[in-house]
């Protein structure tokens, strides 16, 4: 059963979140795309197979690289959460992390279903590197906002008030770097046509939009 303070921190979050979704949402017009100077190659139309799975609508090499390379950002921010507790993070951070564990790991599921539907590489769902190939060379790279190895080992190091302030300034950061990526997504050539990838996109900016302002005031708070 939780505690009154937890229930409180709950309904105030939820409230946070769930108020300004529409709000965050809302600025997202569906006229996104440049639709100028692209390629159509870049463009993939479904096959009569893919049709019978029910993907009807065509996706963009910017689409699948935006899915491909989510899952390895969302994928550290699911270990970074999922510290908090153990690390002794305060009781409404714990609560937060809680959430976007859950959202999370719902999302890189959701991610690798639609690539593999679409008979795409697949990457692993605890894989925190995202793979480029330029030209005969592959490259493991950070996603944009992601830590490096150094600050995780930190993050991993800290205990209480240390804890909660680098958690909330790496992942901070981190939200940041996801909603640039479905920024330069909604920039891009032929992007985001494809309605599961314009409604997850979406979600992402609003979710981590306003996931970064309440983790503002916590960061305030410590002070």
């Amino acid at each position: 059963m939780k505690s009154p303070l937890a229930q409180v921190v709950t309904a105030t979050l939820t409230g946070i979140l769930s108020v300004a979704v529409w709000s965050q949402a809302a600025t997202l017009s569906q006229d996104h795309t440049d639709h100028t100077g692209g390629n159509n190659k870049s463009i993939h139309h479904p096959t009569p197979e893919q049709g019978a799975l029910g993907i009807y609508q065509p996706w963009s090499d910017a689409d699948i690289d935006f899915m491909t390379g989510m899952i390895p950002h969302h994928a550290q921010a699911v270990i970074m959460a999922g510290w908090a507790n153990s690390h002794g993070a305060r009781k409404d951070l714990q609560i937060l992390c809680e959430r976007m564990v859950v959202g999370q790991a719902d999302e890189i599921l959701s991610m690798q279903t639609w690539l593999k539907d679409r008979g795409l590489p697949v990457p692993d769902a605890k894989s925190t590197r995202m793979r480029m190939k330029m030209g005969a060379m592959e490259h493991d790279m950070l996603m944009p906002g992601m830590l490096t190895d150094e600050e995780m080992a930190a993050l991993d190091k800290a205990r209480g008030t240390e804890f909660n302030r680098l958690f909330l300034i790496g992942m901070i950061k981190h939200h940041q770097g996801a909603v640039d990526m479905v920024d330069d997504l909604f920039k891009a050539y032929g992007a985001a046509q494809d309605d599961t990838i314009y409604k997850f996109a979406s979600d992402v900016h609003s979710d981590q939009s306003i996931e970064i302002e309440v983790m503002k005031k916590m960061l305030e708070s410590l002070n």
